[in-house]
């Protein structure tokens, strides 16, 4: 048996062979059995608990996945070296003597640099993984990453400071909008008020003017019937004077009974032409009379007609500044009803909540309510439910009518007509009733008229009432379809059907910004059965096909232009604008997996260039919205037909017509979000300018 060597002696073995008495790298409290474990034993020693159990006492557990403890402190290799070299055996037994003896002490809180960290990443090449018993190393790993992540939190706490700024200055603004709209809507009650006062009082001068110029006209006429019997009476006055002189002389002589009679009859004329005279003064005074008082109003009629002009310009300037501060571009949601066998969705699946103002208020918020069924199965839990949160400039919720609709866009209809550039599209999947919000439901109900002959009428009935004031309107009317980015005319008529792709989207003539459409119809229009004839001959014309999800589905873009100009001759203004309603194709995804027949073939074609139309659309409006130096109208045919009606002082509005059945769940989240990417705030719109009017050449 092999006697037991001292320590003294083990400690001077070990400084004379250069054997390191404690791995630097180590970091467990070592006993004083385990010193004498070789480098290639260490990986052992942080084996498991059951492994290491001898020699230590109570297990110690190492959780490499949660950060350690600080290192303990040990005798660097170096530093025994040199001290065994200078102090010789006697030293050295001390040192080993403390080293036997030692306990785990922290380690002091100052890191220094580790030998044993990851090299920096040379040639873009990932750093390898430390050895499991580099615990210092992953200590100075995660003391970095830590670092990292606080400053991270630091940034982000920085960013969250600056958004709540933000926030809380976009809410004051907002506040201020608010108040500022307020007051804006209150004078401009006020200004129509009195628009509506000095209408009644004009009206009421104008039957006055008519009523004193009739009395003059009889008065007149009595002057004349006067002033001709009074000739009259003169002229037989002149005789009977000449007659009586000469038969004076005889009468006396001949019959003295004779001349009172005759002297008799000569003073009852002459009484009788003196009330003649009398009335005629009497008649003059009272014509000089009327004609004062029709100058007094006729002046009066003209200072009311300056007030009603400065009231009409001061409303048409109120009138879109509120519709500015409403937003530029405006994006309103309508979701179509559940029609007769479809399937009924279920409750909570779209839900409206209250406007700003509380149950009162018109909704401006939707929420969809969808079911992850593949998440539910893989994890045997009920299937989570994802609620989607969207909000709008208005929300029109299943049961709203055709004329709630049009109430709400009546005023942007009436910019058109004041001379600023109006657009409205309607958006949505296939068979989501954007062509019955557009044009109606058939059968010619008033009820389900759509927006555009509505749209008309007002302009025909406001027009009309503008004409009081010396305004002249006409109205010029086109309709157009886009399909496959060829344009077709929708009004063309006999050998001309058919030939749509003759036409081409050119200027009106060189240097002229406004667009023209060759070949197509230009149809003045002036009453709402001439636009009932043409909506019955585009909607025969148009191009429909048979879909999944509609038997007639749009395949086209369709676009209904009205020219307006406006001309006030006496004070030598001028006033136009395009009022553009557009339908919108319906889009419906096929699955390219699929074997396509020669129809499904030409479906795919038609998809593709419809989504690419409106992938144009809204890359128009986001520079639009961005007050980009380029805007690119001309990547569409879509596009470059409306670009004087999206830019500038234009008003935009959207649509997005959504169906309420649980299987469109996914086009409805598309449509949404796409219209979500489209609308902005009221106080970030897009240029603006007040110069809708122009003096006409001399």
């Amino acid at each position: 048996m092999e006697p037991q060597r001292s320590p003294l002696l083990e400690v001077k073995r070990n400084v004379e062979l250069k054997r390191p008495l404690v791995k630097a790298s180590s970091r467990l409290p070592l006993s004083g059995s385990r010193l004498k474990r070789r480098p290639d034993q260490m990986e052992d020693a942080l084996e498991p608990e059951k492994k290491r159990t001898r020699g230590l006492g109570a297990p110690t557990k190492i959780a490499t996945s949660y950060p350690r403890a600080p290192p303990l402190t040990t005798v660097p290799q170096t530093t025994a070296q040199k001290v065994s070299k200078k102090t010789g055996p006697r030293c050295s037994t001390a040192i080993a003597t403390v080293v036997k003896n030692q306990k785990p002490v922290p380690a002091v809180a100052v890191q220094k640099p580790s030998t044993s960290a990851v090299p920096p990443v040379v040639g873009g090449k990932k750093p390898s993984k430390r050895p499991a018993w580099d615990l210092k190393g992953q200590l100075h790993d995660l003391n970095a990453e830590l670092k990292c992540c606080r400053e991270r939190i630091q940034t982000l706490d920085q960013e969250n400071q600056q958004l709540r700024d933000q926030l809380r200055d976009a809410q004051q603004e907002a506040k201020t909008l608010g108040l500022e709209r307020g007051t804006l809507e209150g004078e401009l009650a006020r200004v129509q008020a009195q628009a509506e006062q000095g209408q009644q009082e004009l009206k009421n001068l104008r039957a006055c003017v008519l009523n004193l110029e009739a009395r003059l006209g009889t008065q007149e006429s009595l002057v004349q019937e006067l002033q001709n019997k009074q000739l009259e009476l003169q002229e037989e006055r002149r005789q009977l004077t000449s007659r009586l002189e000469d038969q004076e002389v005889s009468i006396l002589i001949t019959n003295p009974h004779g001349t009172l009679c005759l002297f008799s009859h000569g003073h009852s004329f002459l009484r009788r032409l003196q009330v003649s005279e009398a009335a005629l003064s009497n008649s003059r005074a009272e014509v000089a009379s009327l004609q004062q008082e029709a100058a007094t109003q006729a002046a009066l009629l003209a200072e009311r007609g300056e007030r009603i002009y400065a009231l009409e310009m001061e409303r048409r300037r109120l009138h879109n500044q509120l519709q500015e501060l409403k937003g530029n571009i405006r994006v309103f949601c309508r979701v179509r009803p559940v029609l007769p066998g479809e399937p009924t969705p279920p409750s909570g699946f779209l839900l409206f909540p209250s406007g700003p103002g509380g149950p009162s208020d018109p909704p401006t918020r939707l929420t969809l309510s969808q079911t992850d069924q593949r998440r539910g199965t893989l994890s045997g839990a009920p299937a989570p439910t994802n609620r989607h949160d969207f909000s709008f400039d208005r929300v029109f919720p299943p049961g709203s009518g055709q004329d709630e609709v049009f109430e709400e866009i009546s005023m942007l209809v009436q910019s058109a007509l004041d001379g600023y550039p109006v657009c409205i599209f309607a958006y949505g999947q296939t068979g989501s009733g954007k062509t019955f919000t557009m044009e109606g439901g058939p059968g010619g109900d008033p009820q389900l008229e759509g927006l555009i002959p509505r749209a008309l009428r007002h302009l025909f009935s406001v027009a009309q009432d503008l004409s009081g004031q010396g305004w002249t309107y006409s109205f010029v009317a086109s309709y157009v379809e886009i399909y496959n980015e060829t344009v077709r005319d929708l009004l063309a008529t006999g050998t001309r059907k058919g030939q749509g792709g003759e036409c081409e989207i050119r200027r009106a003539g060189p240097g002229s910004e406004e667009l023209t459409v060759t070949n197509a119809r230009y149809v003045p229009v002036s009453c709402e059965k001439e636009v009932e004839a043409l909506l019955r001959l585009a909607h025969q014309n148009r191009a429909v096909a048979r879909t999944a999800q509609n038997e007639r589905s749009s395949r086209s873009h369709s676009v209904f232009q009205l020219q307006i100009s406006g001309e006030h001759s006496s004070r030598g203004l001028q006033c136009g604008a395009p009022l553009s309603l557009v339908d919108l194709a319906g889009s419906e995804r096929l699955d390219p997996g699929l074997v396509l027949g020669p129809g499904e073939r030409e479906r795919l074609r038609e998809t593709q260039a419809i989504n690419s139309s409106l992938s144009a659309l809204g890359l128009v409006i986001m520079a639009l919205s961005n007050k980009e130096s380029h805007v690119p109208y001309r990547n569409s045919k879509l596009t470059y037909l409306l670009q004087n009606s999206l830019g500038g002082n234009a008003k935009m509005l959207m649509f997005v017509n959504i169906s309420p059945l649980k299987e469109n769940v996914s086009e409805t989240l598309n449509s949404l979000r796409f219209a979500s990417k489209v609308q902005l705030p009221p106080s970030s719109g897009l240029v603006r300018s007040h110069g809708w009017l122009s003096a006409s050449p001399s």
